[in-house]
């Protein structure tokens, strides 16, 4: 299979308006989501408790529900979660907090059951908000840095283009986990922040590909000039990124796959934020450094023909 695509002419370009719409269809149900199904929290950023219960048997969440039952009257569970090869990992959520008899009551009575004790996790209102806080502010951070680099090292306006495409992504990766109500946690932001360094790395990649361009050209006069240098670096970067992706994607894929119980979400929002990372690096923030430069050039141009000619000296 080659993907060699240096000597072929492919016009990104003109398909620019359906790119758009796409992202923008895309952005606007991932809203319509948010808004009626919200995220599944984890217990990481809501308060609450969780038992992971571990048996050589297969588990059901009918045989859950009768273990907690038989502890007493009060010990409901809120969610049940199987995992394992077998299902024979449970995972149980409590929306209240556990106080330190009712774990060891739960403990005791597992450990008899099944030989362990379950692992039990307790989060309070307060540690969960923080968590969700710092998340965003990690997010924030993160996407300034970004900005000032891109700035420094090229322009203002590949600065913001390339934010918009990371914007883009880690939106789209929240509004597929609210689709299939995936439960969100730690490793779910890792994993936001991992394809953050990924596509604007390939952002950057593309970008510096058409800053060389850009000096090589003898003219750029306005937007068929830059829809050329455009089109010709999304050329000579399209098999580079496809490479690059494939190969991130098997990693994801064989972790999702073979992978625990612990990591398949963060695998599944890998696979998800490959895919969005590569579209948006090369269809999105080029296509709209492309329009914004356009206007600028434009802007430029006009301004120029406004200034009054000097007069040559008598």
């Amino acid at each position: 299979m080659s993907f060699n695509f240096q000597n072929r002419e492919i016009d990104f370009v003109q398909h620019r308006k359906k790119f758009f719409m796409f992202s923008l269809s895309s952005m606007l149900i991932g809203v319509i989501l948010l808004l009626t199904m919200g995220l599944n929290l984890g217990i990481d950023f809501q308060s609450g408790s969780q038992v992971e219960i571990l048996s050589e048997e297969p588990l059901t969440a009918e045989i859950v529900e009768e273990e907690f039952a038989q502890i007493g009257a009060g010990y409901t569970p809120d969610d049940i979660t199987l995992g394992g090869d077998r299902n024979e990992l449970a995972t149980a959520r409590f929306i209240v907090v556990l106080d330190a008899g009712e774990i060891a009551e739960i403990q005791s009575h597992f450990a008899e059951q099944y030989g362990a004790e379950p692992n039990i996790g307790t989060v309070s209102p307060t540690v969960g908000q923080e968590l969700a806080q710092n998340a965003l502010i990690s997010v924030l951070i993160a996407s300034v840095g970004i900005i000032i680099y891109v700035t420094i090292r090229f322009e203002f306006l590949y600065g913001v283009a390339a934010i918009v495409a990371l914007l883009h992504d880690a939106f789209f990766i929240i509004a597929v986990f609210s689709l299939l109500q995936i439960q969100v946690n730690v490793p779910f932001i890792a994993a936001v922040l991992t394809i953050v360094g990924y596509s604007i790395n390939d952002t950057i990649v593309t970008f510096d590909r058409i800053r060389e361009n850009m000096k090589l050209a003898k003219k750029v006069k306005g937007f068929d000039d830059l829809a050329a240098i455009v089109n010709k670096s999304l050329v000579q970067t399209l098999a580079r990124s496809i490479n690059t992706v494939l190969t991130v994607v098997f990693a994801a894929a064989a972790l999702f796959i073979f992978g625990g119980e612990a990591i398949r979400s963060f695998a599944l929002a890998l696979l998800i934020g490959l895919v969005a990372g590569t579209y948006s690096s090369m269809f999105l923030a080029s296509q709209l450094w492309l329009i914004w430069k356009a206007r600028q050039l434009k802007k430029q141009k006009f301004k120029s023909k406004q200034q009054p000619e000097e007069e040559p000296p008598v």
